[in-house]
């Protein structure tokens, strides 16, 4: 992931040119830092656990018959940048991800910010980790709550909904666009609790593992544990705590 951080990313930061910037959709781009970062963690992770299959955003973009490829044995997938809107604006928070899955159940995750060096990862059952250091989740310890609620992908019903039913209960604060930002707000005490509509894998596998492990809470709203082949499925709940996560998912439940 350094390694990707240091030959592709890094050296392109805030000196992207036009053609290095393409729209893969609204609001959504990729850009020549993704592409070449993603070769190089594919090449890098092939090497290291041959035997497993390979999903990148991007990849899986191109082929999406790739997505198949989740529910495997044994499956490494990749989000080169995480953030890239924010990264081809020149501006922080973006990260690489990275999470190896096991029949569609994440059993590691690594969350990289190349800008900070910090790295954030879990193994299922082991604990979670900053760099060498052992972390457990903290909530901010504010009333009301602090919560980033992402309303992105969520359709215009759903959208107002939240805005009267679930945020009067909470203090809400910006979305970082980039949940390589926002699993690690959960853990360290910046936010309390977050929604997200869209689940793509790459976006959420190693995310969710670090908050589960970290002792905070990651589940889909009605408390099914999150699989890298349902990525499909919309909603999902993180909190740095249970209690804070039944919480909003009782409240989710009356929208």
């Amino acid at each position: 992931m350094r390694d990707a951080a240091n030959r592709a990313i890094m050296p392109r930061y805030q000196s992207l040119t036009a053609d290095q910037i393409d729209a893969k959709a609204v609001d959504d781009v990729v850009t020549i830092a993704d592409k070449e970062a993603e070769l190089i963690l594919a090449e890098g992770l092939a090497r290291l656990l041959p035997e497993a299959a390979i999903v990148g955003e991007e990849a899986a973009h191109a082929d999406p018959a790739l997505l198949d490829r989740l529910g495997d044995a044994l499956c490494w997938i990749i989000d080169p940048i995480d953030g890239t809107n924010n990264y081809a604006a020149g501006k922080p928070p973006f990260g690489v991800m990275v999470a190896l899955s096991q029949a569609g159940e994440t059993v590691a995750g690594w969350i990289y910010d190349p800008l900070s060096g910090r790295l954030a990862h879990a193994h299922r059952g082991a604990g979670a980790f900053i760099g060498e250091e052992r972390i457990t989740a903290q909530t901010t310890g504010q009333q009301p709550p602090v919560a980033a609620i992402s309303l992105v992908f969520m359709d215009p019903a759903k959208r107002q909904a939240m805005k009267d039913r679930i945020a009067p209960h909470y203090t809400l604060v910006d979305i970082p666009r980039c949940a390589a930002e926002q699993y690690p707000r959960l853990v360290l005490g910046v936010n309390d609790c977050s929604i997200f509509e869209r689940t793509l894998a790459w976006d959420h596998a190693a995310g969710v593992l670090f908050v589960n492990e970290a002792g905070g809470k990651a589940a889909r709203p009605d408390g099914r544990a999150y699989r890298v082949d349902e990525a499909h499925l919309p909603g999902l709940i993180g909190a740095a705590s249970e209690r804070l996560w039944d919480d909003l998912a009782g409240r989710l439940a009356e929208v």
